[in-house]
C-alpha cells in the first residue's frame, strides 16, 4: 500500500510503502498532476438548461480553448499542454479537452484561478482541480491506497494529553499508549523519542495534532533532537478554521503531517471516533482514499472519493465547481417536491405491547432499486412518469450512484450476518472470534455513516455530482413507501402509533384480529423492493409531548424492550431512549443519572408519585453538597466568539473565564463548565471543568433535574408544576428516610 505521500516540490514525490519490516521510501521524479479544461456550461446543457445534454461534436479544441492554450503556454506553473478526450458528464460522450500538466501539486489551483481570471468566470469548465493530494496521486499513478494485510498489520502509537491543557508546559501530562513518560517537557520529548525508536509505528494517533508543533518546540528549547516521522521535520497542511454546516458552527483544528507515518488526530477524525482504526482501514479499501486523508475527511468527502472512483471507471472527469443547472419546474411541482420524508404525529402517552419496524437502509435502497442518480432523474431521453407525485422520469440506463452504493449495501448485509455468527462464537475462551466481531462492528459502523449520508449529499449545493432533482425523487419514493406500509399494517389489524421517515411503531388494534406481523412485513418488503425489518417489541413505549404544547414530539420517546432485564446498576439496553436529556451531549452526568433512575422507577411502578419520591431523594443529596462537581459538568458547543454574543448566558460566562485562564476557544469548539452561581455576573457564574470546582449552584441543577424528570412524566400528563407540587407536598415515607 501507499502508507503516505510527501510532496517534496519541483515535481518530486516521496512515496512510502508498507513492507514486512517497516516501510520503503521511493522518490518519484517529475510527477505532474493533471487538470482538464472544457467549454462553458452553456455548451453542455444549452442556455435554457436543456434536459438532454447534447454538446456539438468536434474533432479538436474549440476556438476558445485554443485561445486559452496560447495564454497558458510558457507559464512556469504549466509543465505541458495537450489535447485529450474524456466525458465531461455522465450523459455526454467523450470529446477533445485541453489537458494541462502542472509543474507541481501547488500549481494546480494557481492555474485554475488564472483560467477563471482570463475570461469571464463561466467561460470555461475546469476538471480534476481540487482532488486531495494523496487521492490524486493514487488515481493518477495507480498506486493502491489500501494496506496489503498479507504483508503485516499496521503498528500504532498513541499520544494523549488532557484536552483543556495547552502550551509546551502541558506536555508534562502527556502519555504514550496510556503511560506517563516524564514529568517535564524535556523528559517527555526523550520518552516519546524512545517509544518511537522502540516501536517504529506506522500510524501516530494523537489526541490533538497540536502535539506535533509542541513536541518540536520543546525539543528545540531543550536541545534534544526528535523525529516524529521517519525523516526530520513536519508539514503544516492546513490552519485551524471555523465553518458553518446546515446552520451549525464547527471548528476544524490545524492539520499536520510527518514524513513516512500516518498522523491521525482524534480531535479531528470523525471516522476514527466512530469506528476506530479497523473501520478506517475498511473504508480505505472501499473508497480508495488514503488513510492520512481519510483520518480528517468528512462523510461527504469519503462518499465523494467513492463517486470519483466510479466516475473514473466510466471516464467521467470531476468538475471543479458544482455547476449543473436546476431544471425548470412549475410552482405546483416545486411545492410538491420541496418536502422531506413522511412523519406521522405520535399519540402522546404510554402504550402497551408496541412493535417497531424499520425499512433497512431505506434511502440507499431506494436509490438502488429505483435507479436514482443525478444523470438518470429527468434524463431528457425518456418520456415517463416514474417518480410518485412529481412526474419525473427515470432513465433506463444504469445510474452511477446505484453502482457506488450497491456494494456498500451488500457488504453491510453480509457483515450483519457475519456478526451474528461471531456473536455466537465470541467468549473468553475464543479471543479470535471476539477480535473478529470487533473488526466487523467497526466496518459496519463506518459503512453505516456513508449510507446514512448519501441521500442528503445529493441535495448539497457543493456536491461534485449532486443534483436537487435526485434528492427530491428519493424523498418522493420514501413518502410513498411509508404511507403504503401504514395502509397495509392497518388493513392487517394493527394500529399505527407513530411513523417517521423509515420507522413505524404499531400496536394491536382493539376489537380486531391481527395478521402475523412477520407475514405483513414480508408482503410490504416484496411490494416495496426494500426490506421492512422487525426491529424489536416493547412491553411499553411512551411518546413525549413537545415542551410548549400537548402535541407529540417526533423524536422524543422511550420504551422498555421486551425480554430485556435491567442490570442492578442501571438500565443497560433494557430501555431505549431517543431525544430526551440523557441522549443530549450537554446534559451533566448527574442529571443523566437522575433521569435514568426516574426511568427505572417509572418502569417498575408507572407511578408519577414514586418517580417524584426518587427525585426528592436525589435533590436532598444535591442540596446537602454531596454531589461531586465533576458529575455536574456542562458541555456546550460555542457558536461565536465571546465578544459577538449579545446575551450574558452561562456559556458566555464560561468563555470569558476561559479567556482569563488563557484557554483559547474558537467558534465550533466545546466549553466545559460547572455552574457555581447562576445569579452572579460575568465569569464568576461558572468554573471551568479543569479548575476542580469545590461548590455548585444547587438551585440551577435542581431545575435541570426537574426538567429531565418532566420528560419522563409528561407522557402521563405530569408537567413541571405537578412535579414541584408533589415535591413540596409529599412526605418521604420510604425506609431510606430512616
Amino acid at each position: 500500500m501507499v502508507l503516505t505521500v510527501d510532496h517534496l516540490g519541483d515535481g518530486r514525490v516521496a512515496e512510502w510503502r508498507l513492507t514486512p519490516d517497516g516501510v520503503a521510501r521511493e522518490v518519484r521524479e517529475n510527477y505532474r498532476p493533471t487538470l482538464f479544461v472544457g467549454d462553458p456550461v452553456d455548451d453542455l446543457y444549452g442556455r435554457a438548461g436543456g434536459l438532454d445534454p447534447t454538446p456539438p461534436a468536434r474533432d479538436g479544441l474549440s476556438d476558445a480553448l485554443c485561445d486559452l492554450r496560447a495564454f497558458l503556454d510558457g507559464q512556469t506553473a504549466v509543465a505541458d499542454l495537450g489535447v485529450e478526450s474524456h466525458r465531461q458528464t455522465f450523459r455526454t460522450t467523450a470529446r477533445p479537452l485541453l489537458r494541462i500538466d502542472a509543474a507541481s501539486i501547488d500549481a494546480v489551483r494557481r492555474i485554475a484561478k488564472r483560467i477563471r481570471q482570463y475570461a469571464r468566470p463561466d467561460a470555461y469548465t475546469c476538471y480534476d482541480v481540487d482532488l486531495t493530494p494523496e487521492l490524486r496521486y493514487c488515481l493518477e499513478t495507480g498506486a493502491p491506497a489500501a494496506p496489503d494485510r498479507s504483508v503485516r498489520d499496521l503498528r500504532t502509537l498513541r499520544l494523549e494529553r488532557p484536552r483543556h491543557e495547552s502550551g509546551v508546559e502541558s506536555l508534562a501530562s502527556l502519555t504514550v499508549d496510556g503511560e506517563r513518560v516524564g514529568s517535564s517537557p524535556a523528559e517527555v520529548v526523550v520518552g516519546v523519542r524512545a517509544a518511537l525508536d522502540d516501536r517504529d509505528p506506522d500510524v501516530l494517533i494523537a489526541s490533538t495534532a497540536d502535539l506535533v508543533p509542541l513536541l518540536f518546540e520543546a525539543a528545540d528549547a531543550c536541545g534534544v533532537d526528535i523525529e516524529l516521522g521517519r525523516r526530520p521535520g513536519y508539514t503544516k497542511l492546513a490552519s485551524e478554521s471555523t465553518y458553518t454546516s446546515y446552520g451549525r458552527v464547527g471548528h476544524s483544528p490545524a492539520r499536520y503531517a510527518v514524513p513516512g507515518r500516518v498522523l491521525l488526530d482524534e480531535s479531528n477524525s470523525f471516522f476514527y471516533h466512530e469506528s476506530g482504526l479497523a473501520g478506517c482501514l475498511d473504508l480505505v479499501e472501499r473508497s480508495g482514499l488514503p488513510l492520512q486523508e481519510l483520518g480528517w475527511a468528512s462523510i461527504g468527502r469519503v462518499l465523494t472519493a467513492m463517486q470519483i472512483r466510479e466516475a473514473r471507471r466510466r471516464d467521467v472527469l470531476v468538475p471543479w465547481r458544482a455547476w449543473r443547472p436546476e431544471l425548470f419546474k412549475s410552482a405546483r411541482t416545486l411545492d410538491d417536491a420541496d418536502r422531506g420524508g413522511t412523519t406521522l404525529a405520535p399519540e402522546v402517552g404510554v402504550h402497551e405491547d408496541v412493535r417497531e419496524l424499520d425499512f433497512a437502509s431505506l434511502y440507499p435502497n431506494i436509490i438502488r432499486t429505483r435507479n436514482l442518480s443525478p444523470e438518470t432523474v429527468r434524463c431528457g431521453c425518456c418520456d415517463t412518469d416514474d417518480v410518485p407525485g412529481l412526474g419525473y422520469s427515470v432513465c433506463d440506463h444504469d445510474g452511477y450512484l446505484p453502482d457506488v452504493l450497491g456494494p456498500l449495501i451488500d457488504a453491510r448485509s453480509e457483515i450483519k450476518a457475519d456478526l451474528a455468527d461471531a456473536a455466537d462464537r465470541a467468549d473468553a475462551a475464543n479471543p479470535a472470534a471476539a477480535d473478529q466481531r470487533e473488526r466487523l462492528e467497526a466496518a459496519s459502523s463506518a459503512i453505516k455513516w456513508i449510507l446514512v449520508s448519501c441521500f442528503g449529499y445529493q441535495g448539497f449545493s457543493n456536491a461534485k455530482f449532486g443534483r436537487i432533482e435526485c434528492h427530491e425523487a428519493i424523498n418522493a419514493y420514501a413518502r410513498e413507501l411509508l404511507l403504503d406500509a401504514k395502509s397495509a399494517l392497518e388493513s392487517a389489524g394493527w394500529r399505527v402509533l407513530h411513523g417517521i421517515v423509515d420507522s413505524v411503531w404499531v400496536t394491536p388494534a382493539e376489537g380486531r384480529e391481527q395478521r402475523p406481523l412477520s407475514a405483513v412485513a414480508d408482503e410490504i418488503s416484496r411490494a416495496a423492493g426494500v426490506e421492512l425489518e422487525y426491529e424489536c417489541a416493547f412491553d411499553w413505549v411512551a411518546f413525549c409531548p413537545t415542551r410548549a404544547s400537548d402535541s407529540g414530539a417526533l423524536t422524543r420517546y422511550f420504551g422498555r424492550r421486551r425480554g430485556a432485564d435491567s442490570p442492578e446498576t442501571g438500565l443497560g439496553d433494557a430501555i431505549k431512549t431517543r431525544g430526551i436529556e440523557g441522549r443530549q451531549r450537554s446534559t451533566p452526568a448527574w442529571v443523566e443519572d437522575v433521569q435514568r433512575e426516574a426511568l427505572c422507577v417509572f418502569d417498575e411502578t408507572r407511578s408519577p408519585e414514586a418517580v417524584c419520591d426518587a427525585l426528592r431523594r436525589r435533590l436532598r443529596e444535591l442540596r446537602a453538597g454531596e454531589v461531586d462537581p465533576a458529575e455536574l459538568v456542562v458541555d456546550n458547543r460555542v457558536s461565536k466568539s465571546v465578544d459577538d454574543y449579545s446575551r450574558e448566558t452561562l456559556t458566555v460566562a464560561a468563555l470569558k473565564r476561559a479567556r482569563i485562564e488563557e484557554v483559547g476557544l474558537a467558534p465550533g469548539q466545546t466549553v466545559r463548565y460547572v455552574v457555581v452561581d447562576a445569579d452572579a455576573r460575568g465569569p464568576a457564574r461558572v468554573r471551568l471543568a479543569f479548575e476542580d470546582a469545590d461548590r455548585y449552584d444547587a438551585a440551577w441543577y435542581e431545575d435541570a433535574a426537574v426538567r429531565a424528570v418532566e420528560s419522563v412524566l409528561a407522557p402521563v400528563g405530569w408537567r413541571e408544576g405537578a412535579i414541584r407540587d408533589s415535591l413540596a407536598g409529599t412526605r418521604d415515607e420510604t425506609l431510606a428516610r430512616y
